[in-house]
């Protein structure tokens, strides 16, 4: 396991590694691309869904919406949460891992996130297994929300001169989770931790990797980052 996981960062006893491979680090232009899209104007999100968690990590309250029915307030609101993410500083907020292969992927979370990519995050229940396992595995101490938001991105085609070209390379579809503490009034604060899945690399999603994002790259949420990752917690 620990031969195919690498991490930019994190260790602990050797389990997670950290990654020394300059092609393994993120790239900050695939990162402002990516988040070039998430703007009023140029939303790449079609989905939103979350759920609102007690200290102890058991769901009160789900919701599951058209990204694109929220209101102008909303809309800008939740975009700055997603935008969050990727926008975080790259190969030190925000850092890249690889899932493990064979029977140890299949042991992760790469088959769920993989299922709520594809429905384009519509099955409840697959929403409410990733809940369930996020609540048993984040570390904290008091009330937090998770909001997913599914997006996809027409990447455009890049000309050999740096210009942007007619017609698309590929569709890029995503998806984006940010963990933040709560109010009283159940308000979000600013994200803590998140992931984007699958990667977003050379301009080109690779459902490999996983990026990992920490508002505080000291803080140890390692036991989360194990479970996704398919890692003994």
């Amino acid at each position: 396991m620990t031969e195919t996981i690498h991490a930019a960062g994190i260790e602990d006893d050797g389990i997670i590694e950290k990654c020394e491979e300059d092609d393994n680090m993120i790239n900050r232009e695939d990162m402002l691309e990516l988040t070039r899209r998430m703007t009023p104007a140029r939303n790449c999100f079609a989905r939103i869904a979350g759920a609102y968690m007690d200290e102890e990590g058991y769901d009160h309250s789900t919701f599951n919406l058209n990204f694109r029915r929220l209101s102008t307030s909303e809309t800008r609101r939740n975009l700055e949460m997603a935008k969050t993410i990727p926008f975080a500083e790259t190969n030190v907020q925000l850092k890249e891992y690889r899932f493990p292969e064979g029977e140890a992927r299949r042991k992760s979370m790469w088959p769920l996130l993989s299922a709520m990519k594809q429905d384009e995050m519509k099955d409840d229940a697959l929403l409410s297994v990733f809940y369930e396992l996020m609540g048993e595995n984040y570390r904290t101490n008091r009330q937090y929300c998770i909001f997913m938001f599914y997006g996809s991105y027409d990447v455009p085609v890049h000309g050999t001169d740096g210009a942007w070209l007619e017609g698309s390379e590929e569709v890029y579809d995503f998806l984006i989770c940010a963990v933040a503490p709560t109010n009283e009034e159940y308000e979000p604060g600013k994200p803590e931790f998140g992931f984007l899945f699958p990667a977003f690399k050379d301009r080109s999603g690779d459902s490999e990797w996983i990026d990992f994002f920490q508002a505080d790259s000291d803080e140890d949420q390692t036991k989360v980052i194990r479970k996704i990752l398919g890692e003994p917690v």
